[in-house]
Formats: structure tokens, C-alpha cells, sequence
């Protein structure tokens, strides 16, 4: 099963120069916890804008166009439908991950909708793309809390499509 998790501004900023516009340690557990022991999707730019790093248990897929693009310990695809054929053999979750790009490329496709809305406007220059929310219900939405090191009002959502 697709899924897609992303954070957002209220205007639905996602990333500034390669890298999250906020810091927010709640939100990252958050992601931590979702997709822990199951298998992340996202792009070239998006994998080396968190320092081309893999995290810890999980599978991780990058998407790019380079042939000869290679990270050790990740599988490399170069198409949609690579990611596709993975995610019908694969017995967890596929949580798409970013960026822009590969959020639209996917979006038709995914099922489960994991958002953290920052209630906050940031500067950045990549943006999660338009949803039809009419195709999809929200399962639930929780308020996230905020402290010395999350200093921003948040929630989390979860959708499923209909």
C-alpha cells in the first residue's frame, strides 16, 4: 500500500533549498515512528538534501533519472512503475517522501495521507502539490504540542481515500 507523509506550512510550503524550512523534533518522531520498519520512496535531491544519509530501519528507494546514480544499502529505481512493482511485493507500507516531483508523480496512487500542518507561514521554494481532498476522508487529527523546542502550533492528520 502507498502512502505519502509530508509537514506543511499553511500555505503548503514543504522544503527551502533542499532541506525542511523549520525544525521541529515532534514532527520528526512523528515521521520516525510512521515509517519505521517499512520502506521510504523519495527523490535524488530530496536524499541528499538530508546529507545522503539512509535512516535506520527502513528500506529506502531513491528516484532518479541518473543510470549511473548508486548509494549503498538503498535500492536505486529510475521510473513510477519500478516503485509500483515494489510496493504489490513488499508486505508493509511504501511511504512516499519527497520532494515536490515525486509527490505528484505518486499522487494518484497513494491511499493513506499522513500530513503534519505547521500553523505557521515560512520563506522556501518547493511546495507539496494540489490534492483533491474530495477523494479522500479524514480518519483522524491530533494537535501536536508545543514546547521550548517545538515552537509552532501543529497538527497531525491522517486521510484515507474513499
Amino acid at each position: 500500500m502507498l502512502a505519502a507523509i509530508w509537514a506543511q506550512d499553511e500555505e503548503g510550503l514543504i522544503g527551502k533549498e533542499g532541506k525542511l524550512p523549520w525544525h521541529l523534533p515532534n514532527d520528526l518522531k512523528f515521521f520516525k515512528t510512521m515509517t519505521e520498519h517499512n520502506t521510504i520512496v523519495m527523490g535524488r535531491k530530496t536524499f541528499e538534501g538530508m546529507g545522503g544519509k539512509l535512516l535506520p530501519n527502513r528500506d529506502t528507494i531513491i528516484l532518479t533519472s541518473d543510470k549511473s546514480y548508486q548509494v549503498e544499502g538503498a535500492l536505486v529505481f529510475h521510473d513510477k512503475q519500478e516503485v509500483l512493482e515494489y510496493a504489490k511485493k513488499t508486505d508493509g507500507m511504501v511511504f512516499i517522501t519527497g520532494g515536490t516531483q515525486v509527490y505528484k508523480t505518486f499522487l494518484p496512487e497513494i491511499d493513506v495521507l499522513h500530513r503534519t500542518l505547521i500553523h505557521h507561514r515560512f520563506e522556501g521554494d518547493a511546495y507539496f502539490p494540489k490534492i483533491n481532498w474530495d477523494a479522500f476522508t479524514m480518519v483522524s487529527i491530533s494537535e501536536g504540542e508545543t514546547d521550548e523546542r517545538n515552537p509552532y502550533k501543529y497538527q497531525f492528520e491522517s486521510y484515507h481515500r474513499k
